[in-house]
């Protein structure tokens, strides 16, 4: 085999090695950008579907309608002083009946009527004092229910709102921590992608100067070597 056809099988085959080369680089940058876009589309879907922004207070009412004043309406006991102005009636009434029927003179008819007047207005004090007590401790009872009230619907009110923003901000952390990776990974196959075309690209640019380089080694030694020898173990001359 001559010189010349060594060099040319030589070219050829750096042509070749290059070609294949190439043809892998580049198989590598299209699998690389079809995972990149899948990857984009997948971002672009969870970002399309991400939760809308909310107000965690959004549900809060105005609480003063639960407010009142219970000691608005507290009255004076006037029970009592009816009933001792009915009572002394029936005191004086009996009294004149009684005289009446003894014939007993007037003097003894006042001390009697007083007597009894005293004793009915002792009950009929009382009878105010509890009714009073009463109605201050209804009214008592009623503020401190209603501030038990209160207190619970604003606390329940809080614990709604926290509760809404716990699971937006739940949610949203695990939206973006997705939207980070899927960046992750789609940095990832653009730089392969890049990679593999810029490799592609380096082996085309060498293929025809190795290949001319190789054949132009092999003809020099075929130049300076004479006619006889060998070239890879074949004999040429």
């Amino acid at each position: 085999m001559s010189f010349i056809g060594a060099a040319l099988i030589v070219a050829g085959g750096s042509i070749v090695a290059s070609g294949i080369s190439a043809h892998s680089a580049n198989q590598q940058a299209k699998r690389s950008g079809r995972r990149a876009d899948r990857l984009e589309d997948k971002m672009d879907r969870l970002e399309a579907n991400r939760q809308e922004i909310i107000n965690p207070f959004s549900g809060m009412r105005n609480l003063s309608d639960m407010v009142s004043n219970p000691f608005a309406n507290l009255q004076v006991a006037t029970e009592a002083a009816e009933f001792q102005a009915e009572e002394a009636d029936i005191a004086l009434a009996n009294m004149v009946d009684t005289l009446q029927a003894t014939g007993q003179g007037a003097g003894g008819a006042t001390a009697l009527a007083q007597a009894a007047l005293r004793s009915k207005r002792g009950i009929s004090a009382d009878i105010a004092k509890q009714q009073a007590e009463n109605e201050m401790a209804r009214a008592t009872g009623e503020a401190n229910a209603q501030t038990m009230r209160f207190n619970e619907a604003r606390r329940m009110q809080a614990m709604t709102a926290q509760g809404k923003q716990y699971m937006f901000e739940t949610q949203e952390n695990r939206d973006i921590a997705s939207l980070d990776r899927l960046a992750g990974l789609i940095t990832g196959n653009r730089s392969n992608e890049n990679a593999a075309r810029a490799q592609r690209s380096q082996i085309l640019g060498q293929m025809i100067p190795n290949a001319v380089g190789a054949f132009t080694n092999i003809a020099s030694m075929g130049a300076t070597g004479g006619a006889g020898g060998t070239v890879n173990n074949v004999s040429v001359g």
